[in-house]
């Protein structure tokens, strides 16, 4: 029989590329999401859809029951400004909805592996020059990013206390096809979009605030092999986390000008006022999840902001020709 997967949150942009890549593989992909910032239209026709919250008993059970090798855990609450105006809904999602799973795995009897979503670029913060190693100090700017480092310390918790097989992948700014506005890498599909409507982009600050940018495929790849292969001892915090980006820091003043020459757009630059907590450097050290995963990033920036930007002007102009996005 074939391998079985959950992906929670797949029907989420990132999520859907990771049920993609497991579903190319050969493998059984169950999706669970409730659909409050995904999309039915990114779920895979192959995969089997439950629609469904991650805090409730019916997706407790959904674990405790599925018998999954993998579970690939990407549903969260991922607006990081919500996060710092409402910290308790983002801890309810991101924390207490993340242990209702791992409870259900813990006593489910079943060795589901799971693979954990969680973020590098907010995970840092601003202390040390890039790129970032596992072992930096994590000192998260806002209650999103917390509430990731809290998971991972749970996860570490059942690792050793209760011997379940986990893992944490630590993303940059995650960015592709089926992207929305509101994730951590949400500036390339804003400019994509404005792009397409012949506005101006918005900089916030000088421009000259980097971040890593790493592609929606590349990461998909990673979370299947954090989910298949031998992974090291269990241990401290970090020894089963794994930085995924390309260690390169590219600002938002070059994003801009790339995406204008893949879309051969004229559209202006304009700057605004820098925002309050905004990360001034990011960039992810990745040697650990070569050697360990044998995971590296394969797609340039501008090859995935090409393909980005082509995503949107196609699903622009299937709307405009009556047809679905």
């Amino acid at each position: 029989m074939a391998k079985s997967v959950l992906v929670t949150g797949g029907a989420g942009f990132i999520g859907s590329h990771v049920a993609d890549r497991f579903l190319a593989e050969g493998w059984s992909v169950t999706i669970l999401d409730d659909l409050s910032s995904g999309r039915e239209e990114n779920i895979p026709a192959a995969a089997r859809f439950v629609r469904g919250c991650i805090t409730s008993p019916e997706a407790a059970a959904l674990v405790r029951d599925g018998h999954f090798d993998v579970m690939c855990h990407l549903a969260a609450q991922i607006d990081v400004r919500r996060s710092v105006n409402d910290p308790a809904f983002d801890a309810t999602r991101n924390i207490l909805g993340t242990l209702n799973l791992m409870e259900a795995v813990r006593t489910s009897g079943y060795a589901t592996r799971v693979v954990f979503s969680s973020t590098g670029g907010a995970l840092y913060g601003d202390f040390d020059p890039p790129p970032s190693t596992e072992q930096f100090s994590k000192d998260p700017e806002a209650p999103y990013g917390i509430a990731k480092l809290a998971v991972e310390y749970y996860l570490a918790y059942y690792g050793r206390v209760h011997g379940l097989d986990t893992v944490a992948l630590r993303y940059g700014n995650v960015y592709g096809p089926r992207q929305d506005p509101h994730g951590e890498a949400g500036v390339v599909a804003i400019f994509c979009n404005r792009l397409l409507d012949g506005r101006a982009l918005t900089v916030f600050g000088n421009g000259e605030q980097t971040r890593d940018y790493v592609y929606a495929g590349d990461v998909a790849r990673a979370n299947f092999l954090a989910g298949t292969c031998e992974l090291p001892a269990r241990g401290r915090l970090d020894a089963r986390a794994f930085n995924i980006g390309t260690s390169i820091e590219t600002s938002v003043n070059a994003l801009a000008e790339t995406l204008r020459s893949v879309s051969g757009a004229t559209a202006p630059i304009e700057y605004a006022p820098a925002r309050a907590g905004e990360l001034a450097r990011s960039a992810l050290e990745t040697s650990k999840a070569r050697a360990i995963l044998g995971w590296e990033p394969q797609v340039a920036i501008t090859d995935g902001l090409a393909n980005t930007y082509h995503f949107f002007a196609d699903r622009r102009a299937r709307l405009a020709a009556g047809g679905h996005a």
